[in-house]
């Protein structure tokens, strides 16, 4: 297995473990009848304050997170691919910023569901690539825009797209944490195409090794 295979794979772990603990949430609220919309973010309740951290685990019905849940996976995994050194205070931080954002700027009502971490991620990535300048990051960069591009618009009220019941303040605190960190991380993780060119010799170094381990073998056998 080579070196990108095996981060590849590293990369899907965090991911796939997420998504489970979000489907088995929901799948226990709906199995018992548990209503755990009550333990969302309310608001400048300072009471509700923990539903910062409760938030994105909480979704409306299955309907609600399978809409965060393909977006969730592919951004995430793009995260942990192209930002292992600083994927985890990336994910945390976007976390808790849109939480407290949401709870600072929101309507007076129970705001649910992990949109805050699809589009403070997916806003990362985007200005993480632009600001790097790493051709590598950029073409990611395109990709997200090219695939959620339309994501922009659900983020203010004044879109006709967005129902009353969109929290939209989650949206908007989720890119506005996103842009803050990838300013604020620009100086750690990859920096430019030289970290990837390093990579790529790394795979080629073990790539000969092990065909050199081979013919060693197959000499040892015309040998015998």
């Amino acid at each position: 297995m080579t070196l990108e295979t095996k981060r590849i794979l590293y990369a899907l772990y965090f991911p796939c473990g997420f998504l489970l603990l979000l489907w088995g949430i929901e799948v226990v609220g709906f199995q018992f009848g548990v209503e755990f919309g009550r333990y969302g973010i309310y608001p400048r309740d300072f009471l509700q304050l923990y539903g910062i951290f409760l938030e994105p685990l909480i979704h409306d019905d299955f309907r609600h997170l399978w809409s965060n849940t393909v977006p969730l996976f592919l951004l995430l995994w793009a995260l942990f691919f192209f930002y292992g050194d600083i994927c985890f205070r990336v994910f945390g931080l976007v976390w808790v910023l849109s939480g407290f954002l949401t709870w600072v700027i929101g309507r007076p009502a129970y705001h649910i569901g992990a949109s805050g971490l699809v589009y403070g991620v997916a806003f990362f990535l985007f200005f993480s690539g632009v600001i790097r300048r790493s051709r590598a990051l950029m073409a990611l960069s395109a990709i997200v825009a090219f695939i959620y591009g339309s994501i922009v618009w659900n983020m203010f009220p004044i879109s006709e797209l967005i129902s009353p019941e969109t929290s939209w303040e989650g949206h908007l605190s989720g890119a506005i944490s996103g842009l803050v960190l990838a300013y604020w991380f620009r100086k750690q993780g990859p920096q430019n195409d030289s970290v990837f060119i390093e990579e790529a010799e790394e795979i080629d170094d073990e790539d000969r090794y092990w065909e050199s381990e081979i013919n060693n073998e197959e000499e040892k056998e015309n040998e015998k």
